[in-house]
């Protein structure tokens, strides 16, 4: 599964259509395509434009282009996925390695309705501790 370009990321979340976007930049509808698509890179000016439409510093746009996790106040993003109609997810490759996730690994689920959720790599835990309560 390819992830997500982080172009389409931000102009998906801002709610803009490949053409709104590239009205706002000045470019065609085709070469938005292509940016999301990884064919080709925007030039700084685009750059500096997107940040500014996408309101985030130009560097983390940037750093988004790349196959490098961006990193955002000591947090990193590894790029977005896309739950399946099982509610499942495919964990990408970067991420699966730089946290020794393999075929059963076990990932703790937190949540917070006002940050979200997270997933915590816990090993290969035994599967008598899954479940278990604490006695007291």
């Amino acid at each position: 599964m390819k992830e997500m370009n982080q172009i389409r990321l931000f102009r998906s979340h801002m709610g803009l259509t490949q053409e709104e976007l590239a009205e706002k930049l000045g470019v065609s509808r085709q070469t938005v395509a292509k940016w999301e698509r990884g064919d080709t890179l925007p030039d700084v000016a685009s750059c500096v434009r997107m940040a500014d439409i996408f309101g985030m510093p130009v560097e983390l746009l940037a750093r988004g282009m790349t196959d490098a996790p961006m990193t955002l106040n000591g947090k990193r993003m590894y790029g977005c996925v896309r739950v399946n109609d099982k509610g499942q997810i495919t964990l990408p490759v970067n991420v699966r390695e730089a946290f020794g996730i393999k075929p059963g690994s076990f990932l703790l689920v937190l949540a917070d309705t006002d940050k979200g959720i997270a997933l915590v790599s816990m090993g290969d835990m035994p599967g008598g501790m899954i479940g278990k309560e604490e006695e007291t």
